[in-house]
């Protein structure tokens, strides 16, 4: 057993985005990230995902935007929400929109195209750490607002799966508590 690997699983966690700042991974660390990331099973071959990359002004116009959006569509949103909602993209130098495309004409089930692109998520996040970077997989009402999709260019059968926030932490993310294996573990028995 490669133990580095398996230490990798048993320290990842999350860093909160609002600890998460520069640097992000080069260009030439971003494509080895997604290159590794994009390894998961993928029942009938489908690439049934897409990662966009949000960046620089890019980014920062992304989340003026979903902040503009959000007030729209709740303009009784509390002080407290809406600069959460402004702020939101100001500190992760990079984030990873992945999202799910999904083939409804394919005899592989909706559900294991959206568990593949799950997948490439996860290894975002394993991935970052892996290379020495924090990262956060969140979503939000955004993740689920068709009009955030369009946004982003995503066609009818396209969603967003998470947007994965990354950069160098600025302290070391707390753990938090973990069910224990006699909780979750049961032998099935005929």
């Amino acid at each position: 057993m490669n133990q580095p690997t398996l230490d990798i699983l048993t320290t990842r966690r999350s860093v909160p985005s609002r600890q998460l700042g520069e640097p992000a991974p080069d260009d030439a660390t971003l494509r080895r990230l997604v290159e590794a990331a994009i390894r998961v099973p993928d029942h009938g071959k489908l690439v049934p995902f897409r990662i966009r990359v949000l960046r620089g002004d890019a980014k920062h116009a992304f989340g003026r935007k979903l902040a503009k959006m959000a007030v729209e569509a709740n303009p009784d949103l509390s002080e407290a929400k809406r600069e959460k909602e402004q702020r939101r993209y100001e500190f992760a130098p990079l984030v990873l929109v992945v999202s799910a495309r999904i083939d409804p004409e394919s005899k592989v089930p909706e559900l294991e195209q959206n568990l593949t692109a799950g997948c490439v998520a996860y290894n975002l996040l394993l991935g970052a750490q892996a290379l020495g970077f924090g990262a956060q997989w969140l979503t939000g009402w955004a993740a689920y607002d068709r009009d955030v999709a369009k946004l982003l260019g995503m066609k009818k059968h396209e969603h967003v799966v998470g947007f994965i926030h990354i950069g160098t932490p600025s302290m070391e993310a707390p753990e938090r508590d973990r069910p224990a294996y006699a909780d979750i573990e049961e032998t099935w028995e005929p």
